[in-house]
């Protein structure tokens, strides 16, 4: 029996898994970080993450600093979204008709060159121009809505089907990093008055990860050669809409977060409860915004479980289910500390979901539908908060905070009971299985088996 071959080495075998050491079972699997290929892709991850959350905290910052009104604030995020959903559909479907890794570079560099130029116009007389303000964020909203669909497609052709839930785990642990660490940096600087040089580290983060990700070989989608076809990529939107609505798996991926986020997503009370229930709690505000981050963060840097997860749909299930639980008990509770530690909890539930969904996403979807995949998983993963945002201020408003997390949560975990019952194939997704079907020349399940539905 010959060895399974590294697409990226191009012939050489991959190397066979190594026993897990029970001492580091719980220890996040940095097992992918051998992999010279998949290091560059960590650390352009990391370099860009950290001046992307910079640049989320600048910009509203900005716009509040010269136009004084919430309302402009919360135009800009509008402002930001309809390119992510645009780019993020289409930006997947170039990545499944061209080179990756070329697509990679143009849209680093593209980020960097955009976030420079943030950093320009935050020089001009008056502090900045609104106007220029918003055609500049919604160029970087354009750039990474492209760009992270595309790194995320090239994951299993750099570690292989067996690495992709750890390198996920990793990916998604710096990034929560970067959350915490990011806004908090920036705050720092603006209270400096550095508001030049918050958006300067964006730009230089892209920089770094253009120069990193030049070392990755050449990663066409499989079956794809010759130049960039945009027609082509644009009739590949439906493509993968009509692929979607074949797969009941991975459909079910972004309904289950969906639902999440829309029914449970607390962003939107935490002004009020830190103006209100928790007003005598020093900075309840920062501690209320850095909860979920801070238990996803804890759930990544102890992921080497999750890594190992075969039932990725039943745990994709109980994890979301957790959310749910968890934003009830923050509904109710009645000290910060009790909220804190509920949002902490939501966000352990959130990571865990997050890199199965997206693992279940890369292993069972082909490679030539990898990036559109990746691509509404992006436009999922950025509208659903928002639409949660909207739900939870009309219930808060209407009736109370405690009505809008408490009736959110049990929405929650009443839809995933039903989504368990009335969608089998997802409740019974095995990552090996699906693996061995998706590796040319497997055989096919025996009779009796479970599979893990048409995906």
């Amino acid at each position: 029996m010959t060895s399974p071959v590294d697409p990226v080495e191009g012939g050489k075998a991959v190397e066979e898994p190594v026993p897990v050491d029970r001492r580091r079972g719980w220890a996040i699997d940095t097992t992918p970080l051998r992999n010279p290929h998949y290091r560059r892709l960590f650390w352009g991850v990391a370099a860009t993450m950290l001046g992307q959350q910079m640049t989320l905290v600048a910009v509203p910052f900005q716009v509040y600093a010269l136009t004084g009104s919430s309302l402009l604030v919360g135009v800009t995020s509008i402002v930001a979204l309809v390119p992510l959903i645009v780019f993020g559909l289409l930006g997947g479907a170039i990545a499944d008709a061209m080179d990756r890794r070329r697509l990679i570079l143009i849209t680093s560099v593209g980020a960097a060159v955009t976030s420079a130029l943030l950093a320009a116009q935050s020089l001009l007389p008056g502090g900045g121009n609104l106007v220029v303000l918003w055609i500049l964020t919604a160029c970087v909203s354009g750039f990474a809505a492209v760009n992270q669909p595309t790194r995320s497609a090239v994951i299993p052709a750099i570690v292989g089907p067996a690495g992709v839930p750890a390198a996920n785990a990793l990916a998604m642990t710096v990034r929560q990093a970067g959350v915490i660490v990011g806004p908090l940096l920036a705050g720092v600087l603006i209270g400096m008055g550095e508001l030049f040089l918050t958006y300067l580290v964006d730009a230089l983060g892209f920089l770094v990860a253009a120069l990193l990700l030049r070392g990755l070989p050449s990663l066409p989608p499989h079956g794809v050669e010759g130049p960039l076809r945009l027609r082509a990529a644009v009739r590949g939107v439906g493509e993968g809409f009509a692929f979607l609505r074949t797969q009941p798996v991975l459909l079910m991926t972004f309904v289950v977060d969906i639902v999440a986020m829309m029914f449970a997503w607390p962003q939107a009370v935490f002004p009020e409860l830190s103006e209100t229930r928790y007003a005598e709690s020093p900075n309840s505000l920062g501690w209320l915004f850095a909860g979920v981050s801070i238990g996803a963060l804890v759930m990544g840097l102890t992921s080497g479980w999750v890594s190992r997860v075969d039932r990725q749909g039943a745990v994709v299930l109980a994890a979301i289910a957790v959310w749910g639980v968890a934003i009830i008990g923050f509904g109710l509770a009645p000290t910060l500390w009790l909220a804190v530690l509920c949002l902490a909890v939501a966000g352990a539930g959130d990571m865990v979901s997050a890199v199965l969904r997206s693992s279940m996403l890369q292993l069972a979807a082909p490679d030539d539908m990898r990036g559109r995949m990746q691509g509404v998983f992006i436009v999922v993963v950025a509208g659903g908060p928002r639409l949660g945002d909207l739900r939870a201020g009309a219930i808060a408003s209407a009736a109370s905070v405690s009505v809008a997390m408490v009736s959110g949560g049990v929405v929650v975990v009443v839809a995933m009971a039903v989504v368990a019952l009335v969608v089998p194939s997802f409740w019974l997704f095995r990552a090996s299985r699906s693996a061995a079907e998706a590796r040319p020349g497997s055989p096919a399940p025996e009779s009796g088996e479970d599979r893990p539905g048409t995906a």
